[in-house]
């Protein structure tokens, strides 16, 4: 009798062990958190301002995601900031490429618009773009326009 209690109490963990494991597997997954890939590259762009912009914003290519901001820095040599992105490695990106700060929404969130270039040359891991638009402030717009000196 007690080993069939044992027995049952052994099955019921295992099933409880792979419940979890299945949970903490699809909790990552549908976080879009990459622990068990590493199918990127890392490209870094060069921005007059990055205000709103966070790291883990999305970064969009025709509409699609195609990556994240891994990192936002400000480059001591040149006094702008550097934004490192965590690129999918089946996209390429040609060094034509602009890559332009955009608001999803009226006041939501800063994303990295990706607007592909035409060149042939592609850009490779730890490449940089130079062609960039930084955020529009929005604040400054309505100053001016509050203020009178919208031109």
């Amino acid at each position: 009798m007690q080993s069939n209690n044992r027995k049952v109490e052994i099955t019921v963990g295992i099933f409880v062990l792979l419940g979890f494991a299945c949970i903490a597997y699809l909790t990552v997954r549908l976080g879009k958190m990459d622990l068990f890939t590493d199918e990127h590259y890392f490209i870094n762009a060069k921005f007059d301002s990055v205000a709103g912009l966070k790291k883990g914003a999305f970064i969009e290519m025709a509409g699609v995601r195609v990556g994240q901001v891994e990192a936002i820095k400000l480059d001591q040599k040149d006094q702008r900031a550097s934004v490192t992105m965590k690129i999918r490695q089946n996209v390429k990106l040609t060094d034509e490429v602009i890559a332009s700060i955009k608001t999803s929404g009226l006041i939501g969130d800063k994303y990295i618009m990706l607007t592909p270039g035409y060149s042939e040359k592609v850009l490779v891991n730890g490449d940089t773009i130079f062609e960039t638009e930084s955020a529009v402030d929005i604040e400054a717009l309505i100053s001016k326009y509050v203020f009178g000196k919208v031109e």
